[in-house]
C-alpha cells in the first residue's frame, strides 16, 4: 500500500472512529451511517468539494447537505477535522448534550457551518433542489460572458429513507425537468432501515427510478473503492443533468458482530464492540476521540485551499465589478441583507368604489414589490391563476431561461415547501409561493422546519375559509389557520380588505427572521373606507381598534380577523340601534398583536371591558387568550358545507344577525 493509500485509509478511520466514540460517549445516535459513508465523505471533501473553513458562508461555496442527518457525527467530524472554528474537538465530545452545536441531527440555526436543519428524512434532498434553483438564478441575474461569479454545486448525501420518503420524489421530478445539473447526490445504497434489510418494503430498481426522472445516475459498487468514487463525482461533474451516485455501502463497517444490520443504525455499538471494530479496522489507538497527527494535517489542508480559493473568487469579483459596476453594486446590497432604498413607497392603495378579494389584491401587491425587488421570486403548486402568484413580464423559470422568476412547482405543495427552504438558505433571495390554505397540511414539515431555521419564506395561502363555497368541506379549511398559529416563530397575518393585504405584503418583507402566511380570501371583500375606520398601517401591530362604538360607550368588544371584520362592522351598526356600544378589534395577526407592548395590547383590549366576542371562520381553539373567560367565539368547531358561499356563511353562524343575538346572550340582554 503506498503511502497516499496508507493516509487515506486513517483519515476515514479518523472519521469513524470519531463518530463512534461521540456515540458510545452519548449512548445515543447513529454510527452506522458515517461508518459506511466515510470514504465517500472523505473524497468529496478532500478532492471535490469548494469551502473556506474560516468563512462558512462565502458566497461561492459549494453546498453540502446531510440529507441522512441522522448520521450528523459524519458531518460533524468533517467539520472540525477540516477546521471550521465552531467545531473543536471539544463539540463532537458533547454530542447530543445540552447547549451544544452537535445535536442529534443537524441544525443551521446553531452554526453557518451547517447549510440546512435536515434530520426529518427526505427534507434535506429537497432543499438542495430549492439551492440549485437558487443558483441559477443568481447565475442568471449576475454572471456575464467572461466572468461565471456564481458556478457553484449542490452535494447532498442521501439515504434509503430519503429516497422511500414522497418528497424525495416530488424533488426529484422537478429538478430532472428543471435539468438542474448542478446537484450531484451521493446515494448511501446500504440496503438497511431501522426495521431490517429494506427489502421489507423497497424494492424497486432506484436506479432506473432515478433515469425516468431524467437524472444521470451511475453505481459505485463498493463504497470503500476510493478511485471509482473519484471518477464518479467527476463523470457527474461532467453531465448537464441532476446526478445521483449509487454507493454500495456496509452500514457500520468494520465493527465484527453488527456491520451489515439495523443494530447499528441508531444506537451505540457498546463499549466492547467498539474496541473489536478499531482492531478490526487496524486502529492503534484505545484511548477515545484519538486523532492522528497525520490525518489531522491532511484534514486541515482545506484551510489553506479554501482561503486560496476565495481569494481567488474576491479577485474576480473585483474584475467583474470593474467592468459591471451596476450589478456588482446591486450584489453588494443583496448581500449585506439590506432591501433596496424606498422599496416601500411602491405600495399600491386600493379605492374604496368596489369590492375585492384580498387574493386579488395580494397579487397586485406582489407584482408592485417584485418590480423593485429582483430577489423576490416564487410561483404556486399548480395554482397560480387561483393563487394570484403570476409575476408579469418576469419570465418562466424553466430549462434555458433561469432568469425566469415565476415557477411552477406543480401538483406538489409538500416539496414546494422544501423547495423553497433551499431557496431561502441561498441568501438573500426571497421566495414565494401559493396554494389553497386547506393544502398547508400537505406542507406541514417544510413550514416547521422554515421556522426552525428563522427562514425568509412567504406563504400565499388563497381560499382561507368556508367562503370558498361549492367546492366544500374537503377545501374549505377549518382547522388549518389554527394550525399555523402553533408554529413558533411563524407569523400568521389574515387582513380584512385590500388595503390590510397590501400592508401585509410589506411586512412579509420586512420580516427577515422567519416565515410569514398570508391568509387571503377567494371571495370578495369590501374595501374599507378609512377616512371612516382606522388605518390600514395600524395591521403592523396584529390587532387595533378598527372603529369606536358610535354610542359613546363600549359594552362590547367585537374582535375579528379576514372576511369576518366587515360582519362585524355590520353587526355595530345594527347593536348601536338597540343601544348596545360596540367596539370593532380588527386582529389580522396574533403574533405581531403579542409582541406589541402591554401598555397598547390594553388600549385595544381593556381588562374592565370583559364582554368580548370573537368572530373567525375556523376552529375557536385558543381565542379564550383574547376573549377571556366571560367572552365568546363564533367559529366553526364542525367541516363546512357545499353552497355558494354566502349561503355556508349565514347557515353557520357568520352573519351580522348571529353575531347581534351572541353579543345579547353574552350582555345579558
Amino acid at each position: 500500500m503506498s503511502d497516499q493509500n496508507t493516509l487515506d485509509q486513517l483519515s476515514i478511520n479518523t472519521i469513524r472512529t470519531l463518530a463512534m466514540d461521540a456515540v458510545q460517549k452519548a449512548n445515543s445516535g447513529h454510527p452506522g451511517m458515517p461508518m459506511g459513508m466515510a470514504p465517500a465523505a472523505y473524497v468529496l471533501w478532500t478532492k471535490f468539494l469548494r469551502y473556506n473553513p474560516k468563512n462558512p458562508r462565502w458566497a461561492n461555496r459549494d453546498r453540502f447537505v446531510l440529507s441522512a442527518g441522522h448520521g450528523s457525527m459524519l458531518l460533524y467530524s468533517l467539520l472540525f477535522l477540516t477546521g471550521y472554528d465552531d467545531y473543536p474537538l471539544d463539540q463532537l465530545k458533547q454530542f447530543r448534550q445540552w447547549g451544544g452545536l452537535t445535536p442529534g441531527h443537524p441544525e443551521s440555526e446553531l452554526s453557518p457551518a451547517i447549510e440546512t436543519t435536515t434530520g426529518p428524512l427526505g427534507q434535506g434532498f429537497a432543499n438542495g433542489v430549492g439551492m440549485a434553483i437558487g443558483a441559477e438564478y443568481l447565475a442568471s441575474y449576475f454572471n456575464r460572458p467572461g466572468h461565471n461569479l456564481f458556478d457553484y454545486q449542490i452535494y447532498a448525501i442521501v439515504s434509503d429513507g430519503d429516497l422511500m420518503e414522497g418528497v424525495s420524489s416530488e424533488a426529484a421530478s422537478l429538478a430532472g425537468h428543471l435539468k438542474l445539473g448542478r446537484l450531484i447526490y451521493l446515494y448511501d445504497d446500504n440496503k438497511i432501515s431501522i426495521d431490517g434489510s429494506t427489502d421489507l418494503a423497497f424494492t424497486e430498481d432506484r436506479a432506473k427510478r432515478f433515469e425516468a426522472y431524467n437524472w444521470h445516475v451511475q453505481t459505485v459498487s463498493d463504497g470503500n473503492d476510493l478511485a471509482a468514487i473519484e471518477t464518479a463525482i467527476r463523470n457527474a461533474q461532467g453531465d448537464p443533468r441532476p446526478s445521483i451516485i449509487c454507493v454500495k455501502t456496509i452500514i457500520g463497517y468494520g465493527s465484527p458482530n453488527k456491520a451489515g444490520t439495523a443494530k447499528v443504525h441508531g444506537e451505540a455499538l457498546g463499549v466492547e464492540e467498539v474496541k473489536l471494530t478499531k482492531q478490526n479496522l487496524g486502529w492503534p489507538y484505545e484511548e477515545p476521540f484519538t486523532v492522528p497527527d497525520e490525518a489531522l494535517k491532511n484534514f486541515r489542508q482545506a484551510i489553506d485551499r479554501g482561503a486560496k480559493l476565495e481569494n481567488e473568487w474576491n479577485a474576480k469579483f473585483e474584475a467583474y465589478a470593474k467592468e459591471h459596476r451596476e450589478p456588482a453594486s446591486a450584489w453588494r446590497e443583496w448581500y449585506s441583507g439590506k432591501l433596496p432604498e424606498g422599496w416601500q413607497s411602491v405600495m399600491p392603495a386600493f379605492p374604496t368604489d368596489k369590492p375585492m378579494a384580498t387574493r386579488e389584491a395580494s397579487g397586485k401587491t406582489l407584482n408592485a414589490f417584485a418590480k423593485v425587488l429582483p430577489m423576490l421570486i416564487g410561483g404556486s403548486a399548480d395554482l397560480r391563476p387561483s393563487n394570484n402568484t403570476f409575476l408579469e413580464s418576469m419570465g418562466e423559470f424553466q430549462p434555458g431561461n433561469y432568469s425566469g422568476r415565476n415557477f411552477h412547482f406543480g401538483v406538489r405543495e409538500h416539496s414546494m415547501g422544501s423547495v423553497m427552504n433551499g431557496i431561502a438558505l441561498t441568501k438573500p433571495l426571497i421566495p414565494f409561493g401559493g396554494t389553497f390554505m386547506i393544502f398547508y397540511d400537505y406542507m406541514r414539515p417544510p413550514v416547521r422546519l422554515a421556522s426552525m431555521m428563522g427562514l425568509q419564506v412567504i406563504y400565499v395561502y388563497t381560499h382561507d375559509s368556508i367562503g370558498l363555497g361549492e367546492d366544500g368541506p374537503t377545501h374549505q379549511p377549518v382547522e388549518q389557520m389554527m394550525g399555523l398559529r402553533a408554529v413558533p416563530h411563524m407569523t400568521l397575518i389574515r387582513p380584512s380588505d385590500a388595503n390590510e393585504t397590501a400592508v401585509a405584503w410589506r411586512v412579509a418583507l420586512e420580516n427577515r427572521h422567519g416565515p410569514t402566511a398570508l391568509a387571503l380570501t377567494r371571495q370578495k371583500l369590501p374595501v374599507f373606507d378609512r377616512t371612516k375606520y382606522a388605518s390600514a398601517e395600524n395591521l403592523t401591530k396584529g390587532a387595533y381598534i378598527m372603529s369606536e362604538s358610535p354610542t359613546g360607550r363600549t359594552d362590547v368588544i367585537l374582535i375579528a380577523t379576514g372576511s369576518e371584520v366587515s360582519i362585524a362592522i355590520e353587526a355595530q351598526d345594527k347593536l348601536a340601534a338597540e343601544s348596545i356600544g360596540a367596539r370593532v378589534v380588527s386582529m389580522p395577526s396574533w403574533e405581531l398583536f403579542d409582541k406589541q407592548p402591554q401598555s397598547y395590547r390594553e388600549v385595544v383590549l381593556p381588562p374592565k371591558i370583559t364582554a368580548r366576542l370573537a368572530i373567525e371562520a375556523g376552529v375557536t381553539l385558543g381565542w379564550c387568550k383574547y376573549v377571556g373567560d366571560k367572552g365568546d367565539v363564533i367559529g366553526l368547531n364542525r367541516y363546512g358545507a357545499s353552497s355558494p358561499y354566502q349561503v355556508a356563511m349565514e347557515k353557520l353562524g357568520f352573519s351580522a344577525a348571529n353575531v347581534v343575538d351572541k353579543v345579547k346572550m353574552l350582555i345579558g340582554k
